[in-house]
């Protein structure tokens, strides 16, 4: 049984003296008087029933039992405050910080704009920004790292656990260099482009899948020179010439060396950029303010075009 004079207060305040070796500064750390942290580590010491600390004069000084408990205390201690913020979280109680991740190619207009929607809604909200592919952002979304995740859909996802809230819906098209041969025409036939060399994302990006989907519907599998790991690298290869690929719409901004050019209708690929959160989560305050701006800015989407 635990005596009832061990508890985690007192356990922080003993880790505070292990970490701090000094009564006046753990006092003044945690905003006790020196006398209760002196109590509180007797007290600790009685609940255990065995000693922690020998006496210098007016000091403390930690026995080899005091390490060794420190271990336990610390482990405890930790994963008390990650229950605590689980249940928080769990119940609809936001914290102060939020974790977001997202694709690289929405940081030029969609992103930004949410953020700014989001600390308008939220100031006081800390938010910290993660990029990667779709694979890896599911992942993290999936393991708890990551509150919420914007990214690219080929369909909707089958899953009761997520809750999605969609903002528009983007068109793969031809990426060619500026002067290309295709660069005159007003939509492009994948079948055209047999026996052309073409650079793609590596696997787990929505963009590598919408790559796939269109040449299973072209009927032949394309001569792929190069696969990278991040958009920017291969809009700079394919605007130097090195081959083609086939990129979403958005993408035209980030560069003029290169030219997007819509795909015949057979081939089409679309991807829908979605929130995703767990349903057991949409609760969190910050949570539905990043769905409502996600709203806001897919109802702007639809009345743009």
């Amino acid at each position: 049984m635990i005596d009832e004079e061990i508890t985690l207060k007192k356990l922080e305040v003993f880790l505070a003296f292990m970490r701090l070796h000094s009564l006046a500064r753990v006092s003044e750390e945690l905003g006790q008087s020196t006398v209760s942290i002196h109590r509180a580590l007797h007290s600790l010491e009685e609940g255990l029933r065995c000693p922690l600390f020998r006496r210098e004069g007016r000091s403390l000084v930690p026995l080899p039992a005091a390490y060794a408990f420190a271990k336990h205390a610390q482990r405890a201690v930790s994963e008390t405050e990650e229950g605590v913020r689980k249940v928080r979280e769990l119940a609809g109680f936001a914290g102060g910080r939020l974790k977001i991740g997202s694709l690289y190619s929405l940081t030029l207009r969609c992103i930004p704009q949410l953020l700014m929607g989001l600390k308008l809604r939220r100031p006081e909200l800390q938010i910290d920004l993660t990029l990667g592919s779709n694979q890896e952002l599911l992942r993290g979304l999936d393991e708890g790292r990551l509150d919420a995740i914007v990214i690219g859909l080929q369909a909707p996802l089958d899953d009761a656990q997520l809750l999605t809230v969609p903002l528009f819906e983007d068109e793969v098209h031809l990426a060619a260099p500026l002067g290309s041969p295709y660069a005159g025409r007003a939509h492009v036939d994948l079948r055209d482009l047999e026996g052309e060399k073409f650079i793609t994302l590596g696997g787990g990006f929505v963009t590598s899948d919408s790559f796939d989907h269109a040449f299973r519907q072209a009927g032949y599998t394309p001569e792929t020179i190069m696969r990278v790991s991040d958009i920017f690298s291969l809009i700079n290869l394919v605007s130097g010439g090195m081959g083609y690929s086939l990129l979403p719409g958005r993408v035209a901004e980030f560069s003029t060396r290169i030219q997007l050019i819509p795909l015949d209708a057979p081939y089409a690929s679309h991807q829908i950029i979605s929130l995703l959160i767990s349903k057991s989560r949409e609760r969190d305050p910050n949570l539905l303010a990043l769905a409502a701006e996600c709203r806001m800015y897919g109802k702007g989407q639809r009345l743009g075009g």
